[in-house]
């Protein structure tokens, strides 16, 4: 079952079932939600286990899921440092509202994902938060993430990676390196649990059944 509420001004979708065992969760904007239910259904395909999905609507992409300013990579817009205030969304507004209004147990396993740069949000939270798991298909090419990596250690049970097998040919040079730096990532994680997938394709290319592999996976791990 779908419902819709808002939350601290944020509209959310709540894909809900019968005594859940998950509870998944991705900050979205209107591209995501688009093809939502399609990745809903995909989740459902790939595992057996009961879960919920809460969406949450990210109005300034930029901004509010960036660790730290950054200098534009495409187009005009810098990035802020808004992930910060959007993790203490999440653990003190959203996942507290959403346990009480749906009855979901105070200990349920929650994963935490996204795609693009709400993926790189995903695996941030990873490292800062012992909430989650993550399952993201981020933008390790983010500005100065290489050097976060190296010298933090995530706090995640599990992490999902991927990229498109196309990703690392994009004409714009900072995007380029996401491939280098995805496979950088992946060494320093190997031996927790974590894996990496390739898919076909550019950045472009199905985001809704990535992302929705990615929170299987992390279900079927945990």
């Amino acid at each position: 079952m779908k419902h819709t509420l808002t939350i601290e001004h944020r509209q959310c979708h709540i894909y809900t079932a019968d005594s859940p065992k998950y509870f998944l969760i991705q900050p979205v904007d209107e591209h995501d939600l688009e093809v939502l239910d399609k990745e809903v259904s995909e989740i459902e395909r790939r595992t057996t286990a009961p879960f919920i999905l809460a969406d949450f609507r990210i109005t300034d992409w930029n901004s509010e899921l960036s660790p730290w300013t950054a200098p534009p990579v495409f187009g005009n817009q810098d990035f802020g440092s808004g992930a910060a205030d959007t993790l203490d969304f999440v653990e003190a507004k959203l996942i507290p509202e959403l346990i009480s209004q749906f009855d979901i147990p105070e200990n349920i396993s929650v994963v935490i994902g996204g795609y693009s740069l709400a993926g790189l949000f995903a695996l941030w939270s990873a490292y800062n938060s012992d909430r989650f798991s993550a399952a993201a298909s981020p933008s390790v090419w983010f500005p100065k993430w290489d050097e976060y990596m190296k010298s933090h250690s995530p706090k995640a049970g599990c992490i999902y990676l991927s990229l498109g097998d196309k990703e690392e040919k994009a004409k714009n040079k900072v995007m380029a390196t996401v491939g280098e730096r995805i496979r950088e990532q992946y060494e320093l994680l190997k031996d927790r649990n974590c894996t990496l997938e390739w898919n076909n394709g550019n950045h472009f290319k199905e985001p809704d059944i990535r992302t929705a592999k990615a929170f299987a996976w992390c279900i079927n791990k945990l």
